[in-house]
């Protein structure tokens, strides 16, 4: 407990000026290292203590009590020391947490007077002047994109009747096609597969007299 009060001071000295929470949750890290060495200490001679109980038994009444009462006493102040480190962790963990949110604020509080600070250097009317402006370019901009896009000529206006004047004409060229399309081509005549054979001008002239004979006989009879 020595160790304990020279860490942290007697009543003495708790006029003096409380130690930082950075301070504070170092000491209390330097508590909790000498308390884990002194648990390992007691552990070691509590596992001893063990030995001897377990070597002489009922044999060695006398020794074995006695090893059993150090034992005892070991186990109490090993307990001890538990309760002990867990208040301390607790502690320290308080610390710890109120020191982060002990810097969490003063920074946020450095960010505050910052913005307030960029707020003050800030004229409202200029600000809405400036936004004026902005939205001035923008239209202006968008105004000469949307003439840019539209193609020359568009949109002009064109008389309706020349429209369907020229429609009028656009469907009578297709009739047209049309009935040249539909017309019958005029059948030629056919051409004969073969040549005709030319009959002998005698053998005509035969015939020719032979037929003439033949209308006399009819009237002479």
């Amino acid at each position: 407990m020595s160790s304990f009060f020279k860490l942290f001071g007697t009543k003495s000295s708790s006029k003096q000026s409380a130690p930082t929470p950075a301070e504070a949750i170092q000491k209390l890290r330097e508590v909790e290292e000498m308390l884990h060495k002194k648990q390992e200490y007691l552990e070691k001679k509590q596992n001893e203590e063990l030995d001897v109980i377990k070597k002489n038994g009922t044999k060695n009444k006398r020794v074995s009590l006695q090893a059993l009462k150090r034992k005892k006493r070991i186990d109490k102040q090993l307990e001890q020391i538990d309760g002990t480190l867990t208040t301390i962790e607790y502690q320290r963990e308080a610390l710890e947490n109120a020191n982060t949110n002990t810097e969490v604020l003063k920074i946020m509080g450095h960010a505050a007077k910052a913005l307030k600070q960029t707020h003050n250097n800030m004229d409202i009317d200029k600000v809405e002047d400036l936004m004026d402006e902005v939205r001035e370019q923008q239209q202006i901009a968008e105004e000469i994109s949307s003439v840019i896009s539209n193609p020359i000529g568009f949109g002009q206006e064109v008389d309706e009747d020349d429209l369907l004047k020229e429609l009028e004409e656009m469907e009578q060229e297709e009739l047209d096609k049309q009935l040249l399309d539909t017309t019958p081509e005029q059948q030629l005549p056919e051409v004969p597969a073969e040549v005709p054979v030319a009959v002998p001008r005698t053998k005509q002239k035969e015939t020719e007299e032979s037929d003439e004979l033949k209308e006399l006989a009819e009237w002479a009879n």
